[in-house]
């Protein structure tokens, strides 16, 4: 009953069909319980396969009592406590696949292993202290996974010498240290097994292992998370059957120069990347799917590209000159990483023009001219990061084509255009970033489109159109379109661009200071107008979009009060407001933003006491600077005491009566001597004097505050 979406507990009566030799209910996630023990009892069960489903507890010792049992698999479950040790030498068993569970404890020295054990998969679990020398004494050891457990202790790799049949090997992610022994010649590495795959990544290695040079039928090798420095050296390009090399995260500095990738006919994947390898990016043999160059310091690109490539990774580099035209022979392309280099000359149309590409990042290099007008009607693109360049020109309405276009960041470029509203049209766009660049104008268009289109821009999570020439009103209307940020909805499941082996991320400015966002960037929300000459009232329908962590107005010419609405941003990090011309107090809702770790409301006409509650006593006088009508902590001037309603003098601050009277005079001269008249004559009548003493208060508030 294998994936057939069961759900619910395990019956225990399945275990009394006292005749079953095989069950099999695997990959059926929801199935949980727990594995009884009664399960012992079984006498002709040969195959017991639950992989990838829900069950807890431990283990049962009963499976030992199964003398039939062939193969136990239970990986990808929820299993605790400690492996059973007598399931090391159970007569009959051949496979043992505990992995991907939360299985703990020590495994001990054992004598009494069983003789046609081959395979131990014990990988992804929180295993600890050393790993005993008994597991590589099964004689028949065809496959040995402790991967990523907390083994720790020093390992001699001259310890498989013994195991004949071993082919597969996963000692990664551990505390383990690998070293091997010394002075050993080749008739010594002669009599090792042949294996065909070796991980040793996170092993503490500093130098290659001796015993691979002699290997040759290695398909996968991964020695990644280590501390290998120096060359990489040309036997490993002899290599010829290996599909798969991971040689990222250590410290070569150079690839041998009789080393040809080339030669490696079967390769298929390989990364190199976070090193320190400089020189050419070398050639690759055909058949290559995905390569990481990224994180080192090539300086040039290759002159040809072969037309199997997938995935390509060539950013953080120190790459230079134009991108070669024999970049349109890979048209098989679906992510194509060439950021943070040196990078000049125009973006070559083809790119654009490969109806397979997934992901175009070319952020942060010396790109020019304007981008490709024909882009593909077949365009798959679901990230375009181009910010950081020196492209001009303006927009190309083919963008349109790009129907499942989620990340497009132009930021910091020389783009002249008005807003592009069209792209509201693109219902998957989740990023959209002009920050910096020359759009000019209204953007009373995009009101315009929303009245005749409810789904302007519906996913839209990150809105960045600082540092432009835009001006006018900001429309209300727009804000009620943006459907993803109003309804405060859970993306974190929504696959955010690219593909499963890329990981988007833009940089935001947020809390006054640029901000990368990567593995967040599914549930992160920002809108930036900042540094623009809008003008006109902040529109209160901001305070719907709940989901914004960061809202940045600031540098405008914006009027008008701070709407109390923004109260509803309930989970809202960073709000600057500064530098425009708002005025009124600050709205005392705003101490609800609970979440609030950054706020500047600097350099505005804001008047009145600063809220004291909750997040808003943290914030320090740099966030209300440039508003003299402003008082209370954490700014030096503090406010005066509200003046009372029970009389003229009682209750006011400290002022003379010659204070007093020039306040009458001046409320005599500014209202005309008739209307002063009538206040003289209803001060004689109770309502009457309360009267003027609300007016001489206000009056007072406005001129003393």
């Amino acid at each position: 009953m294998e994936d057939c979406g069961l759900r619910g507990n395990l019956l225990d009566e399945i275990f009394q069909l006292t005749n079953l030799t095989e069950l099999d209910l695997s990959q059926n996630a929801m199935l949980s319980g727990q594995i009884p023990d009664s399960i012992g009892k079984q006498q002709y069960l040969s195959i017991l396969d639950l992989y990838n489903c829900s069950f807890y507890g431990e283990v049962p010792p009963s499976m030992t009592n199964i003398t039939s049992l062939d193969e136990l698999v239970l990986g990808s479950n929820r299993l605790t406590g400690t492996i059973p040790m007598s399931l090391f030498s159970h007569p009959s068993l051949e496979l043992m696949d505990l992995s991907y569970n939360q299985l703990s404890g020590y495994l001990p020295e054992f004598s009494n292993g069983s003789s046609i054990l081959e395979f131990i998969i014990l990988g992804y679990n929180n295993l600890q202290g050393q790993l005993p020398i008994s597991i590589f004494k099964f004689p028949q050891l065809f496959q040995l996974t402790v991967a990523s457990n907390n083994f720790n202790g020093i390992l001699n790799l001259d310890i498989i010498k013994h195991n004949k049949n071993l082919d597969s090997l996963d000692l990664s992610n551990n505390k383990l240290s690998i070293i091997e022994g010394k002075n050993h010649n080749e008739s010594f590495y002669a009599s090792f097994p042949q294996l065909k795959d070796i991980w040793l990544a996170s092993c503490n290695l500093t130098k290659f292992p001796s015993f691979l040079s002699y290997q040759t039928n290695i398909d996968n090798l991964d020695l990644s998370n280590n501390n290998i420095d120096g060359v990489i050296p040309n036997w490993l390009c002899s290599k010829t059957s290996i599909t798969d090399l991971n040689l990222s995260h250590n410290f070569f500095t150079k690839i041998e120069e009789d080393a040809h990738f080339t030669f490696l006919e079967s390769l298929d994947y390989l990364d190199i990347h976070s090193n320190r390898i400089s020189g050419p990016v070398p050639l690759l043999p055909p058949g290559m799917h995905y390569v990481d160059f990224s994180s080192n310091y090539f300086f040039s690109l290759p002159t040809y590209f072969v037309s199997t490539l997938i995935y390509l990774f060539l950013s953080n580099n120190s790459l230079m000159g134009e991108i070669p035209l024999s970049i349109c022979n890979a048209t098989m392309l679906q992510v194509l990483e060439l950021s943070d280099n040196n990078l000049t000359g125009t973006i070559p149309p083809c790119i654009l023009e490969n109806a397979q590409l997934l992901v175009l990042n070319m952020k942060s290099n010396k790109l020019c001219g304007p981008l490709p007008q024909n882009i593909s009607e077949g365009c798959k693109l679901r990230t375009i990061n181009l910010s950081g360049n020196k492209i001009n020109g303006s927009l190309p309405q083919s963008l349109m084509n790009c129907k499942t276009l989620v990340v497009l960041d132009l930021g910091n470029n020389q783009i002249v255009n008005r807003f592009p509203f069209w792209l509201g049209n693109l219902k998957n766009l989740r990023v959209l970033v002009l920050r910096s660049n020359q759009f000019y104008g209204t953007i009373s268009n995009m009101e315009a489109k929303t009245k005749t289109n409810n789904s302007f821009f519906p996913a839209l999570k990150v809105f960045d159109l600082s540092s432009n020439r835009f001006r006018g009103i900001i429309p209300k209307i727009v804000f009620e379109n943006l459907k993803t940020m109003v309804t405060n909805s859970d993306s974190s499941t929504f696959k955010f661009g690219g593909s499963d082996y890329y990981q988007n991320s833009i940089t935001v400015i947020s809390k006054g200071q640029e901000m990368e966002i990567n593995t967040s960037l599914s549930i992160f929300s920002s809108l930036d107008l900042s540094q623009n000459g809008f003008s006109g009232e902040i529109p209160e329908e901001i305070g719907q979009l709940k989901s914004l962590d960061v809202l940045n107005l600031s540098h405008n010419a914006l009027t008008g009060p701070i709407p109390s609405e923004f109260a509803n941003l309930e989970q809202l990090e960073s709000l600057d407001l500064s530098s425009n011309q708002l005025s009124g107090p600050i709205p005392q809702e705003l101490t609800s933003l609970t979440f609030l770790a950054s706020l500047n409301l600097s350099y505005n006409n804001l008047v009145g006491e600063i809220p004291q509650a909750h997040q808003f006593s943290t914030f320090s006088n740099d966030s209300y600077l440039g508003n003299p009508g402003l008082c209370g902590s954490p700014l030096s001037m503090q406010c005066a005491a509200a003046p009372s309603n029970h009389g003229f003098n009682k209750g006011l601050p400290s002022k003379s009566s010659t204070d007093i009277i020039g306040l009458s005079v001046s409320i005599g001269v500014g209202l005309g001597v008739g209307f002063a008249s009538v206040i003289l004559a209803l001060i004689s009548w109770e309502n009457g004097r309360k009267w003027f003493n609300f007016i001489i208060d206000r009056f007072y508030f406005r001129h003393f505050y």
